[in-house]
């Protein structure tokens, strides 16, 4: 007697919640296709990084603000609404080397025709005291100066930047619309980053470089005030006035689970055909920050959710209509 399980099948299964995993869950379910969404569970991409932040103030439709978690679960209720199923489960692996595509979960497996990749990726951040959860995280220390810079607490004070490759540059050069003067605390004597960048920064009147230097501590109260600084020859440790720190040395893409079975470039972001979000397997998607290392925003990742959607759907049809 053959005992062995049926395993469930899907039009769509979409891996990663956050702006683009909910958006693409919404036009999905909208087109019909009773997406199945894998929010995440251990892996800390359940909702994305924007479950870290505390006002979002630059996604359209909310003048006065809307914190990142309500921001999520706005998404999460108006993709369930439209027959998304949500999980709460870890995608283990998806096996890509043959259609239907094989999707093992922590406790189920399900084969679905197409699959959303919107794992996101992760800030990089510095083990320094005072930068964690339960600390000063959000609450003056940053690893977006675009999502969180123009926030009132930077507003004409001293922030800092650690990093030395061209994402510290950009995001010096940004904070310098808000802030007094901004410090990039780099523990090399020299810039990483690209010749213009590093001009840029260095020939800029607000920005000042701490060379050979790294953040050894981050003080406050309630929020950060000060953060204490030491010279790497020398040892001296000098604590200087700070309204904030923000992390600038990269991001690492959620992409690993992967394996190789997918084309990636050299710093881990799956690679999609320009101008669409198709990958190097046929049938398989990437949507938001996974295939992004450029923007990296909440409303252009929700733009890419609803390119997959659109994309998978027009596919789909077009297989279904081909004579069988």
């Amino acid at each position: 007697m053959d005992t062995k399980k049926e395993i469930e099948e899907r039009k769509v299964i979409i891996i990663g919640s956050g702006p683009a995993g909910y958006t693409a869950a919404i036009y999905a379910a909208r087109a019909m296709l009773r997406p199945l969404l894998f929010e995440g569970f251990m892996s800390g991409i359940a909702g994305g990084q924007l479950m870290t932040t505390t006002d979002v103030e630059n996604f359209p439709g909310f003048p006065e603000a809307i914190s990142g978690p309500e921001l999520m679960a706005k998404m999460r209720q108006q993709a369930e609404r439209f027959g998304t199923e949500v999980v709460t489960e870890d995608v283990l692996s998806v096996d890509c080397s043959k259609r239907p595509f094989l999707v093992t979960s922590s406790s189920r497996e399900v084969v679905a025709h197409a699959v959303i990749i919107a794992t996101g990726a992760m800030a990089k951040r510095l083990d320094i005291k005072g930068t964690s959860e339960g600390e000063f995280w959000q609450k003056g220390v940053s690893a977006c100066a675009v999502c969180d810079g123009a926030l009132p607490i930077f507003r004409n004070k001293d922030v800092y930047v650690v990093g030395g490759g061209d994402s510290a540059m950009e995001e010096s050069m940004y904070l310098t619309r808000y802030a007094s003067r901004v410090f990039i605390v780099h523990r090399r004597d020299a810039l990483r980053a690209s010749k213009i960048m590093a001009d840029r920064a260095l020939h800029h009147p607000k920005i000042t470089v701490l060379w050979d230097s790294i953040v050894e501590e981050v003080n406050g109260d309630t929020l950060v005030r000060s953060v204490t600084i030491k010279n790497v020859k020398t040892g001296a440790l000098e604590t200087r006035p700070a309204s904030g720190l923000f992390f600038a040395v990269g991001h690492v893409p959620n992409s690993g689970f992967l394996g190789p079975q997918i084309d990636l470039d050299h710093n881990g972001y799956i690679k999609v055909v320009p101008g669409s979000c198709r990958t190097s397997v046929p049938g398989i998607y990437a949507a938001g920050d996974v295939q992004d290392h450029v923007y990296r925003q909440a409303v252009t990742a929700a733009g890419t959710g609803c390119m997959a959607a659109l994309e998978i759907e027009r596919e789909l049809a077009a297989l279904e209509s081909l004579p069988k």
